[in-house]
Parts: structure tokens; C-alpha cells; sequence
């Protein structure tokens, strides 16, 4: 089965996003977790869902900013709407393995 031109523009997106790096944690959002999800609409628009370690993150608009920055800087896209939500919180557990290993966190 081949990828659609959607996956294909949301897995750019998703790339892009690495490049994001959480000024605390000095970590990229993908790999901490904070992404929940990234969606096409209409084969341009992006639409990322995504968290913070906390409630009242002082990096909060600094991280919106930086994921709607980097999915628009991926060709193809017109528009990136950033929705911030706690539902469900975010926990360690939510790290990729690399970034797990990279804090020392057991992967249990």
C-alpha cells in the first residue's frame, strides 16, 4: 500500500518538528513526547496537537511558536493551527526510547 500525499506531508511536518528543541530540557518535542498528534486537512493545512511537561510551562508560547514556525517552513504547507492541551497529561512515559536513554530514564 502506498503513502498518501497527507502521510507523506504530515511525516515533513513531523521531521520539521525535531528541529524544536525545549529550552529547558535542551530535547526535541517529538522525542519528549510533547506532539500528540499532526494532522493534513485540504492536502496544505497543518494541524498540530500538542503538550507541555506542565501546566503553566514558561515555555509555553516559546514551544507554539517554534512547531508553528517549523511546520511552515515545510513545502507545501499553507497554514499550521497549534492547539495546546493537558488531556492526557504528560508523563515521562511519553518519551522515545532515544530520549529516555538520553535522561537516564528506565524504559519499565
Amino acid at each position: 500500500m502506498s503513502e498518501s500525499p497527507d502521510d507523506a506531508l504530515r511525516e515533513q511536518v513531523r521531521d520539521a518538528l525535531h528541529l524544536v528543541i525545549d529550552p529547558e530540557l535542551g530535547y526535541n518535542i517529538v522525542d519528549l513526547g510533547l506532539i500528540y498528534d499532526v494532522a493534513i486537512d485540504n492536502g496544505c493545512d497543518a494541524r498540530i496537537t500538542m503538550t507541555t511537561t506542565t501546566r503553566g510551562c514558561p515555555a509555553t508560547h516559546y514551544l507554539q511558536s517554534g512547531a508553528r514556525d517549523a511546520a511552515s517552513s515545510v513545502d507545501s504547507v499553507d497554514s499550521v493551527e497549534v492547539t495546546l492541551t493537558y488531556d492526557p497529561p504528560w508523563t515521562p512515559k511519553m518519551m522515545s526510547p532515544a530520549a529516555k536513554a538520553h535522561f537516564g530514564i528506565d524504559d519499565e
